[in-house]
């Protein structure tokens, strides 16, 4: 399964070393399969560089090989600007505009740089939102741009976050917003629009899909505009939908290879948690419900699944462990307010609050912290992990975490 969803990635990987090539990495879902991931460090110890970086933004470093993506918000212009970061120094090898518009009016959570940018090797694309309308566009490894589009209108009164993922030869974005609301599957190397999906219910979400092979179909599963979805996708054709179970979601879906379960955290105005079985056609409901409980769910953060644990944490930082076959709360544990999603490599989960303290816990039927960490920042983005390295993107500074130096 793993090298079916890198192959898919466009990624480049070893068993020692991985690429973090998009939102939530390689496989869409948070997790390393590196075993030499740092677990002990501080704003002075164990950092290989810090770099200050232009403007604001809450987007999450993505690596590609030798360079460090992502972007950010500059006020004194109101750019958007795309950075790529040597990664072995830590210096701004380019810096590229890709639109100056006014500001969009946002959540005071949300920033006007929110969405990770994905990178295939070739091309790095990246998605922000000019007045009314999303843009995405491609650059080279260079820095030279090969093409910007506009999918479609997009309307939010808390901003944008709509991040691109990679799937064979297609950059795919979401559009579900306050209008009607769309997906569009575009060409990497041009930006030709090869499908588009028209979205239910005409609500604002900001969630990522997971593309996993499940059931003998590959499946797309979104989470957002009152419904939880499946598709295609290939050609954007549904394979199922379920209604609710709320109306706003922001945290991606997760899933349990071992388990055969999707797993799903909403949301607003209810909070639920879901485990699905993915193997429905049309029109689900309950009956395709493993479990559900509205216990421990949340609205931003994102999941993980590691072994036979599913862990949460919400918002105002109480972290909780499912085992995930039953939906059965092994323990919960309060580690400070908390909106970057979570991590995982070597059989070990990182929390990142918004303090910037990183909590590294062992998952099983107690709970077991393994390490403590301060950066010295205040963090909203969630981290990156690649080639025995962790990149941390602080309020002011992108931190590469490692071993110490000789």
């Amino acid at each position: 399964m793993k090298v079916f969803v890198l192959a898919l990635c466009g990624v480049v990987a070893t068993a020692h070393a991985e690429n973090w090539p998009q939102w939530r990495g390689p496989r869409l879902d948070g997790t390393s399969a590196e075993k030499n991931v740092p677990v002990d460090w501080s704003a002075t110890s164990n950092v290989v560089w810090k770099t200050a970086l232009p403007g604001l933004g809450h987007a999450s470093p993505i690596v590609f090989g030798d360079k460090v993506f992502t972007v950010s918000a500059l006020p004194e212009t109101q750019e958007r600007v795309m950075l790529c970061l040597d990664r072995k120094s830590g210096n701004i090898a380019w810096q590229q505009s890709v639109i100056q518009s006014p500001f969009e009016k946002k959540h005071s959570l949300n920033s006007h740089a929110s969405s990770t940018p994905a990178c295939d090797g070739e091309r790095v694309f990246v998605a922000f939102l000019d007045r009314t309308e999303m843009v995405v566009a491609a650059y080279d490894l260079s820095g030279k741009r090969q093409w910007l589009v506009r999918p479609g209108k997009f309307s939010s009164m808390h901003g944008f976050c709509s991040s691109p993922i990679l799937f064979k030869d297609k950059v795919i974005v979401n559009g579900d917003h306050d209008g009607d609301g769309y997906m569009v599957a575009l060409d990497r190397k041009t930006g030709r629009e090869l499908w588009r999906i028209y979205r239910p219910n005409k609500t604002r979400s900001y969630c990522v899909p997971l593309i996993r092979d499940i059931n003998g179909r590959t499946q797309m599963v979104l989470t957002g505009s009152k419904c939880t979805t499946s598709y295609d996708p290939n050609n954007g054709r549904l394979h199922w939908i379920m209604d609710g179970p709320t109306e706003q979601f922001v945290a991606s879906p997760v899933f349990s290879e071992k388990d055969d379960l999707v797993v799903i955290t909403s949301g607003y105005p209810e909070y639920h948690t879901l485990a699905i079985k993915a193997d429905g056609h049309g029109k689900v409901g309950a009956e395709k419900v493993a479990w559900r409980t509205i216990k421990g769910a949340v609205y931003v953060p994102s999941p993980i699944i590691e072994g036979d644990y599913f862990l949460i944490i919400s918002e105002g930082g109480v972290a909780h462990c499912f085992e995930t076959k039953t939906g059965k709360i092994l323990w919960q544990e309060r580690m400070g307010t908390h909106h970057a999603s979570l991590v995982s490599a070597n059989g070990l989960v990182y929390f990142l609050n918004d303090n910037g303290v990183m909590n590294v816990v062992k998952p099983g039927a107690q709970f077991e912290r393994v390490a403590q960490n301060e950066i010295g920042e205040k963090c909203f983005p969630s981290p990156a992990i690649s080639n025995g390295q962790l990149f941390i993107r602080g309020e002011k500074h992108l931190f590469c975490i490692g071993a110490a130096k000789p």
